[in-house]
Parts: structure tokens; sequence; C-alpha cells
């Protein structure tokens, strides 16, 4: 477990530690076309697509500038009010710096490169003296200011803290093994070997693998090409694990998006019985269908409407659509796109969804109802007006391990704490 200011010094070595392998210098000569994806990046694009067309545009680029230009990218979208701070600029609304500058910043303040080396890099002919470190954690671990209230009225002001830095550092790769194809993770984890791949068995989960050393192109892996595993973070995984799914049974993914719980539940029944899969959005059932088919999950229906009141099954998943905060420090720069406004609406569009799912729940058969997020608006609140409106549902210990319950038999995994994303899980059993 991380804990206090250990969080904030662990998470500050480990980017000093990356950024110190980053080849700066390879961004001199494509200045302009770096300054122009900061620049869209700042007016609230999402970096990883402003990544992506720069690349497809220019696919002359070397591997030193493309490690580059991602990490300068990803680095001044998530880092920007940290940068602004460190420049005298107005840290609460950043998006009107100099990408030049912010660059800069990025460099000198936050990797360790060199003034005069930054400044040539970046373009930058008159850099501000250096500041320091901010004192406000907002600040320092690059926070707008609605989401740090929400973290602290959340977790506490330590407890914000240690989230925000634990989700400033990148998460690790976790490979999720297919028990379709492979007999277990340690099959997996020696398959990966021959290729050259080292990992270490994941912390948590049962079937989780952990990529050591360097990031491998996981395309380029027989073990994919193959479907031997999936990439999904370990907090995911323990929340599939929750449905307490076994050979035989017949389980419903009511929210079931592109298919990464409904391919791990296939892999947990064993093809051996049956796994409905339902989402409002049909573009995505698409996506699941041919993940199914490339994974091996014969069992798996696809319902492209609503399951019909007829289907009970022993198991229900609501992996409901939520605020995604929990998974923050997988997209460097979502806190800043992020729109507090739509909060609000989460919650009823939750007790919706529910409401649906619950019908489809036989007596003595079990609810799940996940989100990643640590909104108490879209997870407690919900399963406290669930409870008061379902009065033949009684709540259940999640089937985890014990540092993810808590006293009131509800799943949380939290990044500074488990070094997962974040999740929140509650579990009930129909009793008539």
């Amino acid at each position: 477990m991380l804990e206090g200011p250990r969080v904030a010094v662990l998470t500050d070595r480990l980017n000093r530690t990356r950024w110190a392998r980053v080849p700066w210098a390879a961004l001199a000569s494509i200045r302009p076309g770096v300054e122009a994806a900061i620049r869209e990046v700042l007016s609230g694009a999402a970096a990883e697509r402003v990544l992506d067309v720069l690349f497809r545009a220019d696919r002359s680029l070397s591997a030193d500038r493309r490690a580059a230009v991602a990490e300068a990218v990803f680095g001044v979208g998530l880092w920007r009010r940290r940068l602004a701070w460190q420049l005298g600029a107005d840290d609460a609304d950043p998006s009107g710096c100099d990408p030049r500058a912010l660059l800069f910043s990025l460099m000198r303040d936050l990797a360790g490169v060199a003034e005069s080396a930054a400044a040539d890099i970046s373009g930058l002919e008159l850099p501000p003296p250096p500041r320091g470190v901010p004192d406000s954690w907002r600040v320092r671990e690059s926070f707008p200011d609605w989401l740090a209230d929400l973290l602290e009225a959340e977790l506490g002001p330590h407890g914000a803290a240690d989230f925000a830095a634990a989700v400033n550092v990148r998460g690790p790769v976790v490979l999720r093994a297919n028990r379709l194809v492979c007999a277990d993770r340690d099959a997996l984890a020696a398959a990966l070997q021959h290729e050259g791949v080292p990992t270490v068995a994941g912390r948590w989960a049962p079937d989780a693998l952990i990529v050591t050393g360097t990031r491998p192109n996981l395309l380029g892996l027989e073990a994919n090409r193959n479907a031997s595993f999936e990439v999904q973070d370990e907090g995911s995984q323990l929340l599939g694990e929750l449905v307490g799914a076994a050979p035989g049974m017949r389980v419903l993914d009511f929210c079931a998006g592109a298919g990464g719980k409904s391919v791990q539940l296939a892999s947990i029944l064993r093809n051996r019985g049956e796994l409905h899969a339902w989402d409002v959005d049909t573009a995505r059932l698409e996506r699941l269908r041919v993940r199914a088919q490339r994974a091996g999950a014969t069992c798996v229906r696809i319902h492209r409407a609503p399951p019909p009141s007829s289907l009970l099954v022993d198991a229900v998943l609501v992996d409901a659509p939520c605020s995604e905060l929990g998974p923050l420090r997988r997209g460097p720069d979502v806190r800043w796109r992020l729109d507090p406004g739509v909060l609000r609406s989460l919650p009823q569009t939750q007790q919706a969804i529910l409401t649906q799912a619950q019908a489809h729940v036989r007596p003595g058969g079990r609810l799940v109802y996940a989100t990643c997020t640590i909104h108490r608006a879209e997870n407690e609140d919900v399963v406290a007006w669930f409870e008061r409106t379902f009065p033949d549902f009684e709540r259940a210990t999640p089937d985890a391990p014990s540092d993810f319950i808590g006293a009131d038999r509800l799943f949380r995994a939290l990044p500074h704490v488990h070094d997962t994303d974040g999740f929140f899980a509650a579990v009930w059993t129909r009793t008539r």
C-alpha cells in the first residue's frame, strides 16, 4: 500500500526515470508540427487522436521522433497547470499559454533537461527563471479546481493528493490470460517469455499478468495473434470475478459495450453455459462480436434489442456508464476534457439501467453493479437508492481480496492504495 507524501515522491521518481530516456533533441527538427499538436490539445482535442492524425500524416517519422512527440504532447496535455505555474502564468487557465513555453517547462522543470538545451529544442528565446515546486497539490499534480474539489470531498485532502499523484504515473501493462486458449496465466507467462516478454503474476486477480521491462509491441506477438490474452487492468478483472460465474451458468452482461467483460466472463464459463450481452450502442456490439469470435467465446449471445422479459439468468453484471474518474492514469489529458455538468446527470441514467437489469435476475441469483469512478453520487448513493427501491435484493459481501472490501461490504479499488485503476462495485442476491 502507498501512503501519504511517499506517493508524490515515488511518482516523481518514476516519471523522472522515464523522462530521462526520452530523446528530447529529436523534437527540434519537427518543432512546428509539435507546437500545432500541443495547441490542438490545449483547445480541447484528445491527445491520443491528435497523435494518431500526426503519425498517420507522416509515416517517415523515426522511432525517436515518435517517442519524443508522444511524450511532449501527452506531457503538456497532462501537466499544463503545473507547467503554467512554473512559467509564472495563470495556472487556473493554462489554455492560453504559448505551446513552446509549456514544452520548455516540461523539459526543464519536470524532466530535468538542461535549460539551454530545453530552450534550443522548444525554440524559446527568453526562458523564465525556475520557481521550484508548487505547495498546492492541485497545482503540483495539475488538476482543474472543480475536479480537485470533488476528489477532496470524496477522499479527503490527503487521499485526494495521493490519488492525484498515483494517476500521474503511467499504469502498468496488465494482461488477462484467456482460459479458452491457454490453460492458465502460468502457461501464458511461459509463452510470453519465449517471445522475449517477461511478466510477473498479478497481485490480485487470478488470471492477471503484469508486463515488466520495456513495453512490448503486443500486436506483433504470436500470443496476441492466437488470442491467448486481452489487455485488462487488474481492478477491472476483479470486477468480472465478482459475478461469480461458473461453467453451466447463464449470465447477462447488461452494459456490454465493446465486450471486455463479456469475453472475460466467457473465459470463466469455459464456454459451458450462456453469456448474454446487451448494450444500447449497436456499433460497440459489433466490436464485441468480432472480439468474441477472435477470443473463441462461442457461448456469447449478443442481443441487438433489449433482452426479452422472459430472460432470467443466474447473474447480471451492470458495468454502468459513469464519469470514468477511476482510470485517469490511462488518459493523461482526460481530466482537462471532462464536463462537470455531465456528472450530475449520470445517477439518473444508472438508476434507470439498474431498474431494467434487475428484472432479469432469477430468485436466488446475483446482481453486480460496477463503475470505474470514485464519485459517491454514482456509487454509494445509487446503491442506497437501489436498496430502498428494490427490497427483494439483499447486499452480499463481494468475493474479492479483503483489501478491497469495506465494512459496508462494498468493493473499492484505488490507484494509490492497490496500484489498479479506480473501481467500485456492489453485489446483491435476489431473495425472492
